[in-house]
């Protein structure tokens, strides 16, 4: 059984809890694209994707020049509008129709809202994303790879991404009735996912750029292949392959 039919499976032993959210957790490469569209093929599920709730890049060079310079880059905890977020899940949760934001990743940037396609009344919200529904870590320890050894010495960057997790990101992910997690062997797989899937596409970054990019979610990717599991409501371990290696269930 692939991932995305054990997802629909749960989502349909699930859905009397309408509208209901699902959280679905995975780190980059692990197929939470597939799974939703599968899933968005039933035109009562609505999909939601953390990326695109994205800053653009002047609220990220903002960010950069006031805080630090890490947050250029979009990915982490702080580089999102949560209240864009938090307003699109409560009007899905109420029941309303609404347009769901869309980021350009080409452009960096995210798409006028006129080009936003609209969706609900939704049975179904799937909020998909790398770190949907991660807790803080709240001991920081120290840096974990070069990058934060080299960009961020003194744990600045990582405090405040840290904050953002304890802070906005609890309201937000407070939205996701049901929790599912992806969770890859182990965190060079991730990396080699990641750059498969650009020497597959136009190949934007190098094998070397991939690396580094993916460096900037390693802390927190690590972090929620270790606490998730206890507390999800679906874990899926995938193989290297990305086929389904075991099952979790909570119900």
């Amino acid at each position: 059984m692939t991932a995305a039919a054990v997802v629909a499976e749960a989502v349909a032993r699930w859905r009397r809890e309408s509208p209901l959210v699902v959280g679905l957790c995975g780190p980059q490469g692990a197929g939470k694209s597939i799974i939703a569209a599968a899933l968005a093929a039933d035109a009562r599920v609505a999909v939601l994707g953390l990326d695109d709730l994205y800053l653009g890049p002047a609220e990220r060079a903002r960010l950069a020049a006031e805080v630090h310079r890490l947050l250029r880059t979009r990915g982490v905890p702080g580089t999102h509008d949560v209240a864009l977020g938090l307003g699109v899940l409560a009007r899905l949760k109420a029941g309303e129709a609404v347009r769901l934001p869309r980021f350009d990743k080409a452009t960096d940037a995210p798409l006028p809202r006129a080009e936003w396609p609209l969706a609900g009344p939704a049975d179904v919200v799937l909020f998909e994303g790398w770190c949907v529904g991660a807790r803080p870590q709240g001991v920081l320890g120290p840096p974990i790879n070069d990058l934060e050894a080299r960009e961020d010495p003194d744990g600045r960057w990582r405090a405040f991404v840290d904050a953002q997790l304890a802070g906005p990101y609890q309201r937000l992910f407070a939205a996701v009735d049901r929790l599912v997690l992806l969770r890859a062997p182990d965190f060079a797989t991730v990396v080699r996912w990641r750059q498969q899937a650009e020497r597959d596409g136009p190949q934007a970054m190098t094998d070397a750029e991939v690396q580094c990019f993916c460096a900037h979610y390693e802390r927190l990717t690590r972090h929620v292949a270790a606490e998730m599991p206890a507390r999800a409501d679906l874990v899926i371990d995938l193989a290297a392959d990305r086929t389904v290696a075991s099952v979790a269930s909570r119900g």
